[in-house]
Parts: C-alpha cells; structure tokens; sequence
C-alpha cells in the first residue's frame, strides 16, 4: 500500500498524462514584412560583342586564354600586317607625287593668270592651266584618301577589346585565314560588370508594379534559390506588351555583380520588393497544415490543449507564412509534432534543439 501511494505521489508531479505528446511550438507574430513577388530569371550580359576581322589575312598572333578577363584596348589578336605595310607605303609615296604635281599645277596656274592680265597669253591658254591645277588638286586628294584607307587597313591588322569583360573560346587560332566580315566570329565577349537578369511575371502583376514603380526605383534581388542571397540591384525595364500566349510580361533588373556571383546565362531566383506590409500577421510555415477543407494549423490552448484552427493564407516570405485569417498575435502555434495530434489531445512543449 505505500509503495503504491508512493507511485500516486510520483504521478502527481508529472505535467501531464501519459497521453501527451510533445511539440515544439511558435508565437504567433505581429510585424513589418516586405511584399515581394518571385519569379525565376536568366542572366544576360550587359554587351556581348561578337568579334571579327575587318581586312583579309593571317592570324599571327593571339594574345590572350580562353575564358580570361581582358580590358577596353587589350590587343587580342594580330593579322599578318607586311602586305599592308607595303600598300601604306605606296600609298604615301603616291600622296606625295600628287601633292608635288598640285603644287606645281597651282604656280603655272598662278603665273599664267599673271601673264593673262598683262595680255601676254589668250584665256584659253589660262582655261587650260586652271583645269589642270582643279585636277592635280583632286588627284592629290583621292590620293591622300587612298592614303588614309591604307592607315586604316594597317591598323585592323591590330584587333583590340572594344570593352571591358571576359573572352569565350577561341573560334580560330594562329595561322589561320580570315576574310573581313566572315560569318563566323574570332571570339565572343561579354561585359559582366553590370549583368541583367531576365525574367517574366503574370500580368495580374503590373499594375501594382507599375504603381510602385511610380513612386521610385524597385529593389531586386537574386539568388541561388529563394533564401540564398547573390546579388541585389534594381529594375530597370518593363517590356512594352504581355505576351499573349503565356499572360505573362518580361522584365529586366540591372545588377552591379562587383563579386561576379551572376553569371551570363545562369537561372536564378528573382525577388521584386514592391512595398512594406506593416502589422502583418506571421508564423513560421512549417506550422501549416493541409486537409480536406484547406489549410490549418494546431493552436495550443492555455489549458495545454491541441485545437484545430483553419487559417487563410495571404502569401510565403521564404519560411515564414502571413496569415490573412483564424490567428491572433502571441497565440501559440505547433511547428513540429503534428502527425501525433488530435484535438484536445494534451501537448507537453519542449524548447528547439539548439545547433551543434
């Protein structure tokens, strides 16, 4: 008999029946959350230029590796520059005989103008001098055209970046011919300081973008997924018609990438901040549940009791979920343990497991 009042006393102690179960369990909060709308983006270089030669020759040199970052100016390639040397030269040689002659074409025109006003010579005679300083005057200027094309021809042996980004692979190497604007491309540069990110969102979403738009630039941001964070930048185009068949509207944000964690034709998770909801109603959304007749979540009563509560979800942010309806604030939530529960069933609340 006392061993068994013994037992009773022990019993008493306990928080609870044997019946209960444990559950971690969640405040229900009140606080300012950010409005966001998701999408999935392609990253798209800022320029992408596709390089070629301009002149026919032979590639004598490449100067950088494939896939390296290369500046504005860098020379990248060398066409085998000594034919164009050779034409440069004869072309200076002949601006200069043609200069010579216009020189000499103007003193004879000058002296027989002298000579026609004294009566010494007829104006047919000074006609004729004339014609011919006009047309050593325009020999010596088609020449020194002829000369600046040959300056030209010599300079685009030297193929240099046009801007500042990293090189693709390499579609012809030394020793190969390349004709002026051939079809295929030496090489592909792309500027990845800034990039774009590319990305559609349904039309039931432009107006509140456009709205926010509105009252001053849209922050975006970027990641791996919706919780790993890459980069943040904001939105800078809004296409100009929805594309009829998808519903849906392009986008485009504009991002720094200082640390090049974007990069041209990565898929990545895009986040436009519209606004602030003040006074939102949230709980973690690992509290939700889902049945017959939507969602719900188990309520902890104060008298440590399971209740079955039906919830309106107004939207995720990541893992917390805005409750539109059925909750209050500092109500009690459970987040892990439901799968044993039923109402009334008597819960005993344990604290979170602390990382290792």
């Amino acid at each position: 008999m006392l061993q068994g009042c013994g037992n009773d006393a022990n019993s008493a102690k306990r928080p609870a029946g044997p019946s209960a179960v444990q559950v971690m369990v969640a405040a229900v909060e009140r606080k300012s959350l950010a409005m966001r709308i998701q999408a999935i983006g392609n990253i798209e270089p800022y320029s992408t230029v596709a390089l070629k030669a301009r002149i026919d020759g032979q590639i004598v040199e490449v100067n950088f590796r494939e896939g390296s970052e290369v500046r504005k100016g860098d020379i990248l390639f060398r066409i085998d520059p000594r034919s164009f040397q050779a034409a440069l030269d004869q072309a200076e040689a002949n601006a200069m005989r043609d200069a010579a002659n216009r020189d000499q074409a103007r003193s004879q025109e000058r002296r027989y103008q002298e000579l026609l006003a004294k009566n010494f010579v007829s104006k047919e005679a000074y006609a004729q001098m004339r014609t011919n300083a006009e047309t050593a005057a325009a020999t010596a200027k088609a020449s020194q055209a002829a000369l600046e094309n040959a300056r030209l021809n010599l300079e685009h042996c030297t193929i240099r970046s046009p801007l500042a980004g990293f090189v693709g692979r390499v579609l012809l190497q030394v020793g190969n011919l390349v004709k002026a604007n051939d079809t295929a491309a030496l090489v592909v540069i792309n500027q990845v300081q800034p990039v774009y990110a590319t990305f559609a969102v349904p039309e039931q979403s432009l107006p509140v973008i456009r709205a926010q738009q509105a009252r001053g630039a849209l922050q975006v941001t970027a990641g791996s997924d919706a919780e790993h964070f890459l980069a943040r930048g904001s939105l800078v185009f809004i296409d100009n018609a929805v594309d009829q068949t998808t519903g849906t509207i392009k986008m485009r944000a504009k991002f720094d990438n200082k640390d090049l964690a974007l990069w041209p034709g990565q898929f990545v998770s895009v986040s436009v901040k519209l606004y602030d909801q003040n006074d939102a109603i949230i709980v973690p959304a690992r509290a939700l549940q889902t049945g017959p007749q939507g969602q719900y979540v188990y309520v902890v009563r104060p008298d440590m009791t399971a209740e079955v509560r039906k919830v309106v979800v107004s939207r995720s942010e990541g893992d917390i979920a805005v409750i539109g309806a059925g909750l209050q604030v500092d109500e009690k939530v459970v987040t892990h343990g439901q799968l044993r529960l039923n109402p009334g069933v008597r819960v005993i609340t344990k604290p979170p497991a602390r990382p290792s």
